[in-house]
């Protein structure tokens, strides 16, 4: 519940009577973006360098224009997914960058390695091709994916909190591994149609486009998934759970191989193997992930609705606020509310903060209940109520306007005998109580003066 004083004392600063220690040049924040970028930015040359030699210059830019198609797609859909605690744009940047640089260079060059290996161990190039594209690379491609996922649970815990976070991590960065990728199988597809001369549908570049950006754009990211669903069930896991939060990652990235494996081995199943495959298996994977994502969704905007109450009996919130940061349609009407009546693209990214805090700390108040909070709760907690206290002037009006224009209708009916003390009937039949026109838009109780309009402390009942 809320905490006193509203403005946090954080670890190490003096006026909490800590020491304050200079960190090492390798614990520096630039030192590790640096660090970071560098190695995203050599990993993509190496990559570009590589697919345009095996693809060609005018390949790589017909593969390019095809591969980037589904792209804005996936996208769009991850982040429809992640609107109820929008994360932080630079997380889906890194895991796209990611996939579509580090990831796929790994992918590339240990594929390549470990195929050649075994041909000239078994002499068997074909079997040597088989094997490798049904074992080593889902081993591979989805170990080198979930790293990703592993770096933002590991360095951004704070914005990695359920299922929702590494369902989108894990997607978004297998959409970028899955377009390097296809730019690398439609680059090939289009010079081998260089060599023989087909053109139109027959063409392998139409039936590889139609296989692998119409078909199964979501293949990549569907195995991936996994191990994000895994990542985020131990994410809600207590921090006592060792074992459950090492073993559901692993169970996850296994169930991805698998996955993984029996797709690229669908070939291998018949004449019409890979339309069984997909039709019998693919489909109704990608159905039931689906549905389980969009439930735990609106899990999410259940737990918002049943957990910001106590910070409204607190005085942090105002009584309408948990409906309406509860909805996803009264976000939106808050957010276009305050961009008309409060100045524009400035007020309603501020209405957009206060949501995604107001989440966030409905999502840690829910782990602290069920005693699965951090040691930093009390920290984390104040935070974010600081930052909702600075962004109140705007956003309260513009939630409470969307509560009242999206709240549904209550119907109400008068009993057919009268009933004294409610709405409607005065409070006794022989002394009528009026109210006088001037004052019945004032409130009933004034405010006394020891009693403030500010939010006062409530008990912290996960305070250790």
């Amino acid at each position: 519940m809320a905490t006193c004083p509203p403005y946090p004392t954080y670890p190490g600063d003096p006026t909490g009577g800590g020491v304050l220690r200079h960190a090492h040049w390798w614990q520096r924040k630039w030192v590790r973006y640096g660090a970071l970028i560098t190695l995203l930015a050599l990993s993509g040359l190496v990559i570009l360098a590589l697919v345009r030699q095996q693809t060609g210059t005018q390949g790589f830019l017909v593969g390019l224009g095809l591969a980037v198609l589904p792209v804005p797609l996936l996208i769009a859909a991850f982040r429809w997914l992640d609107r109820v605690e929008p994360g932080p744009w630079r997380n889906l940047l890194f895991a796209f960058a990611w996939g579509a640089c580090a990831a796929a260079l790994i992918a590339i060059i240990a594929n390549s390695f470990a195929t050649k290996w075994i041909a000239t161990a078994t002499a068997d190039p074909a079997g040597a091709d088989t094997l490798g594209a049904t074992v080593i690379a889902p081993i591979v491609e989805e170990s080198a994916k979930a790293a990703a996922v592993l770096l933002v649970f590991l360095f951004r815990r704070r914005d990695f909190t359920g299922i929702v976070d590494g369902v989108v991590i894990a997607g978004v960065t297998a959409t970028g591994f899955a377009f390097t990728e296809n730019i690398l199988y439609l680059g090939t597809a289009f010079g081998t149609d260089q060599l023989t001369g087909d053109r139109g549908i027959a063409s392998v570049t139409a039936a590889t486009f139609f296989v692998r950006v119409v078909m199964s754009p979501f293949a990549h990211p569907l195995f991936t998934v996994l191990t994000g669903i895994g990542f985020g069930i131990s994410a809600l896991s207590a921090e006592r759970q060792r074992i459950r939060r090492i073993l559901l990652p692993l169970s996850g990235l296994l169930l991805a191989m698998g996955m993984h494996a029996t797709w690229n081995g669908s070939s291998t199943f018949g004449q019409f193997g890979f339309f069984a495959v997909y039709a019998m298996f693919m489909l109704p994977a990608f159905a039931l992930l689906t549905w389980l994502v969009i439930w735990t969704r609106q899990r999410e905007l259940k737990t918002v609705r049943d957990e910001l109450p106590a910070y409204t009996v607190a005085g942090w919130l105002t009584p309408t606020e948990p409906y309406a940061l509860g909805s996803m349609r009264a976000r939106r009407v808050a957010r276009d509310y305050a961009r008309r009546q409060f100045g524009g693209r400035a007020a309603a990214r501020a209405v957009s903060q206060y949501e995604a805090y107001a989440t966030s700390l409905a999502f840690l108040r829910h782990r602290g209940r069920l005693g699965r909070a951090n040691a930093d709760f009390v920290v984390r907690e104040r935070e974010l109520l600081h930052e909702l206290w600075r962004r109140r002037d705007v956003a309260r009006p513009a939630l409470d306007h969307a509560a009242r224009m999206t709240a549904p209708p209550v119907p109400v009916t008068a009993p057919p005998w009268p009933v004294y003390g409610v709405y409607g009937y005065p409070a006794h039949p022989a002394q009528p109580h009026l109210v006088h026109p001037a004052h019945a838009l004032q409130p009933p109780h004034p405010v006394h003066p020891a009693h403030p309009t500010v939010p006062y402390p409530a008990y912290n009942p996960y305070r250790t």
